[in-house]
């Protein structure tokens, strides 16, 4: 009996251990089921479990509509970035021109290397003589493009100029005065050429001038707006669109069009064609042939307005500018030109009555002039 009675005790405290454990095994899988079909929930269905098994049904609808949301979401591409502007190959250039061109794209231009910068050199008679001109001419720097060939030019340009661009250049040197028909000086007046085509391909009108030109009043008067390019004289004979006049590149005006983009092609390629020929030479060789061909219209400026020393203009009522050309060497250059200068400043102090008496007249002769 006590046997029996032991066996039948033990039998009974064995169920509940045993339906324990089948019901904590069932409500284990439904979890972890549930939580394999939502793998972003799992810590937070477990804790909701825990904590409140009857609210599970309604995170699960919430989940549901959750997806649903999710699959009716366009998704619309960010937008690409703007395109990188690529840098000009002629760096501040363009910004340079713009900033100085009159309303018509017109830039005055002129270029320098260190030795014609230093103090008392030709860069300060050049502005000197905007400065003592009569009629206005001073504003007109306000329109002026310093274009320097080395890195101490271009940082005194800075100092007492507002356009100043530095051409960048290899295999010449050129801070040293070149000397006439030198290699280097052919080297600079060609590249001076080639600069000079990419003003025009810019879609800008330019009126180039040596820094040996002493600007006393405004010569845009003088060119003519049917002028394609207008060009000063060594030697003028008379009619302004003789092919027969020798012209003189250092104070040239050329109109953009295609006609002069043409033109600058030709020009330039006759650099090789009469080699060892500098660019004023070339122009006197193809002058014919381009107007035959493009048709352009070439004005020679008359010598009693845009005068020089190879051809001087001795009435100093009309002259506009004076170039010291037919003249080698800066230290000539330099003597004449501040001779050029004590008379002009002497001619404007003077009482009008004077001055169109034609009392003045230049220091004859110097070095050059004469």
């Amino acid at each position: 009996m006590l046997g029996g009675k032991m066996k039948g005790e033990g039998s009974s405290s064995i169920s509940p251990l045993v339906s324990f454990t089948l019901g904590a095994a069932m409500a284990t899988v439904c979890v972890l089921f549930f939580m394999s079909a939502s793998p972003g929930r799992r810590l937070v269905d477990i804790a909701a479990w825990g904590q409140n098994n009857g609210t599970a049904a309604a995170q699960l609808e919430h989940l549901r509509s959750a997806s649903d949301a999710a699959r009716n979401v366009t998704a619309v591409a960010a937008p690409a970035p703007a395109p990188a502007k690529a840098a000009s190959e002629y760096g501040d250039l363009e910004e340079v021109l713009a900033r100085a061109a009159m309303a018509d794209r017109t830039v005055i231009m002129t270029q320098i290397n260190a030795a014609w910068t230093k103090p008392g050199s030709l860069l300060d008679l050049f502005f000197e003589s905007f400065r003592t001109g009569e009629g206005g001419v001073a504003r007109l720097l306000d329109h002026l493009v310093i274009v320097t060939m080395d890195p101490a030019a271009y940082a005194q340009c800075q100092r007492v100029h507002p356009h100043c661009y530095f051409l960048r250049t290899t295999g010449v040197d050129y801070r040293s005065e070149k000397f006439f028909m030198s290699k280097d000086y052919l080297e600079m007046m060609w590249g001076r050429n080639k600069f000079q085509q990419t003003i025009v391909e810019l879609g800008y009108n330019f009126l180039f001038t040596d820094v040996d030109v002493m600007w006393f009043r405004d010569p845009f008067k003088h060119i003519s707006m049917g002028a394609d390019i207008a060009i000063s004289s060594d030697v003028f004979i008379g009619d302004p669109y003789s092919l027969g006049n020798f012209p003189n590149g250092g104070f040239l005006f050329v109109r953009s069009c295609p006609k002069t983009i043409q033109f600058y092609k030709h020009w330039q390629a006759g650099r090789y064609r009469f080699f060892g020929k500098h660019e004023q030479d070339v122009f006197n060789l193809i002058k014919h042939e381009m107007t035959d061909r493009l048709g352009i219209a070439i004005q020679f400026l008359d010598t009693k307005y845009i005068s020089g020393f190879c051809q001087l203009s001795k009435d100093l009522n009309k002259i506009c500018t004076l170039h010291a050309n037919c003249c080698v060497g800066l230290g000539a250059k330099l003597h004449d030109l501040r001779n050029v200068l004590d008379v002009w400043r002497n001619y404007t102090a003077a009482p009008v009555t004077e001055k169109r008496a034609g009392k003045f007249q230049w220091k004859v002769p110097g070095i050059c002039i004469h």
